[in-house]
């Protein structure tokens, strides 16, 4: 269709994640909404989502997690291609694109064991196992259904350097979804040859949060996006008529007060499911952080609650009610001592920025480390250094701290590390004394990757919907993958192009599995063939 001005419509959009801030942009620059026309709720006090970066030299920094970055992100890097950088020199794309070629990932030492890095450490895989990531790599989804990993592969699978590489990369647990590996093995298939030291792996040159998230939005500030925080939306209300459902009222609370905001015919509405960040907590230092539920937030409930009896809305339960099996801490540590950056410079040979994740292999918490470049985050003093950790087995006792993960302080969690590090006590308690590391719970962080059926994740545009778009990391998008920042936009962009009905929309996604040298490339690493 030709695309015209839009000048009386608006644009409802409950979250203020990547995701929903990337629909945002998509209807300015493809939709020509004007800015002023779109309005962002979101339940917290502050925008990004799970992409945050918050705290101070003073009392700590705190990033909850990084997500992995990589070339073939076409959704994203189109995005940014928009957004000029806070100081307007370049777009967001080309400071990242360029930030690569200057700083790129090579990672030296992968794994540790024993208190020793593993150079370009072997996949280690048998012939088995390498037919059944090839069987799996092919067999239709249908066939796999809602079965796990380990439903896959035998006991031995989980015991190679490949299996503890990957699961640390991406966060999978043996009882993850097998659908959910498969679509990992094909969309990142470029990348297995090299993965052992996590070559084409990119960063943005801060924390996600300064570097993606405040560029965004200012960009949107300028052409007038609203942006209500504070704001909970627990309901939709919706009229039906012969052309179909669509949503006439937006339900919840502003600031402790109730909200009941009346949506035009013509109005979209755009909700971001769900929340792999939902009920996060911090400790401290001295405590633990303690673990929440999914009442603790408002993104559980309002799925729960216009989902109900709408099959073509989703499944919440699958995903939201299984905490046990979706948790994990992640911590960030804030220190003015210098010799803990040193001791992991020369134990990994890599300097910081370029080495990528970390990982302590024979850890019981299987607890891994990255020392971004620095600084982390805008305005962080020279004498100040960050970096972020975070471990799969959390309910088990540390090696060095004789309990789990789950239940120990910041400081514990530096003392366990450090043990890993093999670093002396007196040492240790010195770099402890001037490092304050905050830990994170969060119950729901890979809720996404859980066993799923057909259905659970609803289409970005519901069937029989009007003006109803679906975005983030639980609704349906044929052959790509969650936990990953391109996910979310190319859930925006469908959602935008399917309800404007634009002539454009998202670009297919990379499929590397039909390039015969990058599966001669795939096949070698799998066998250990230099």
């Amino acid at each position: 269709m030709t695309q015209r001005e839009n000048t009386e419509r608006r644009a409802w959009l409950v979250g203020g994640g990547i995701a929903s801030l990337a629909a945002a942009a998509f209807l300015i620059r493809d939709g020509h909404l004007p800015g002023h026309r779109i309005t962002v709720l979101e339940e917290l006090d502050r925008l990004g989502g799970s992409l945050d970066g918050s705290g101070s030299p003073e009392t700590g920094y705190v990033v909850r997690g990084g997500r992995m970055l990589e070339g073939k992100y076409q959704c994203t890097y189109d995005l940014f291609s928009s957004i000029p950088t806070l100081d307007k020199t370049q777009t967001v794309t080309q400071e990242t694109l360029q930030w690569n070629e200057v700083l790129k990932t090579q990672s030296k030492s992968r794994l540790v064991r024993g208190g020793q890095r593993i150079d370009t450490p072997e996949f280690g895989l048998g012939e088995r196992h390498i037919l059944d990531i090839e069987r799996l790599a092919i067999e239709p989804e249908a066939m796999l259904g809602d079965s796990r990993i380990q439903d896959q592969f035998d006991e031995d699978f989980f015991q190679t350097n490949f299996w503890f590489m990957w699961c640390t990369t991406f966060a999978f647990q043996p009882w993850h979804s097998a659908v959910e590996f498969k679509r990992y093995l094909v969309r990142f298939v470029h990348m297995v040859d090299g993965f052992n030291q996590l070559k084409g792996i990119m960063r943005t040159v801060y924390n996600q949060y300064d570097s993606f998230v405040r560029p965004l939005v200012a960009w949107l500030e300028e052409r007038g996006v609203r942006f209500e925080t504070n704001t909970t939306v627990t309901d939709l209300g919706v009229a039906e008529d012969a052309q179909g459902r669509r949503v006439d009222r937006l339900v919840g609370t502003r600031r402790g007060e109730p909200l009941d905001l009346a949506v035009a015919p013509d109005d979209l509405v755009f909700v971001t499911l769900g929340s792999m960040t939902e009920a996060s907590s911090l400790g401290s230092n001295d405590r633990p952080a303690a673990l929440r539920g999914k009442r603790d937030g408002g993104a559980w409930t309002l799925w729960e609650n216009i989902a109900r009896n709408r099959p073509e809305l989703g499944r919440p339960a699958a995903f939201a009610d299984h905490v046990d099996d979706s948790k994990w801490v992640s911590f960030t540590a804030t220190s003015r001592d210098p010799r803990f950056f040193e001791l992991v410079r020369d134990l990994t040979g890599n300097v910081p920025g370029e080495g990528g994740l970390v990982t302590f292999a024979d850890s019981s918490w299987l607890v891994s480390i990255v020392l971004p470049h620095q600084p982390h985050f805008i305005g962080q003093p020279k004498d100040v250094q960050v970096f972020w950790g975070y471990a799969l087995a959390v309910d088990r006792p540390g090696d060095f701290v004789k309990k789990p993960m789950t239940g120990c302080s910041g400081r514990e969690l530096m003392t366990e590390l450090l043990g890993q590090l093999r670093v002396d006590e007196a040492t240790a308690s010195s770099i402890a004394d001037a490092t304050t590391v905050i830990p994170c719970m969060m119950p729901f962080i890979t809720s996404q990757f859980l066993r799923r059926a057909k259905g659970d994740r609803p289409a970005v545009v519901p069937e029989g919907w009007r003006n109803l778009g679906l975005l983030g990391q639980f609704v349906e998008l044929p052959d790509d993958v969650v936990f990953t920042v391109e996910y979310s936009v190319r859930s925006a962009q469908a959602a935008v192009a399917k309800l404007l009905d634009l002539d454009s929309g998202p670009p297919p996604v990379y499929k590397g599995q039909f390039h015969p040298g990058v599966l001669v490339k795939a096949f070698k690493a799998l066998h250990d063939i230099p």
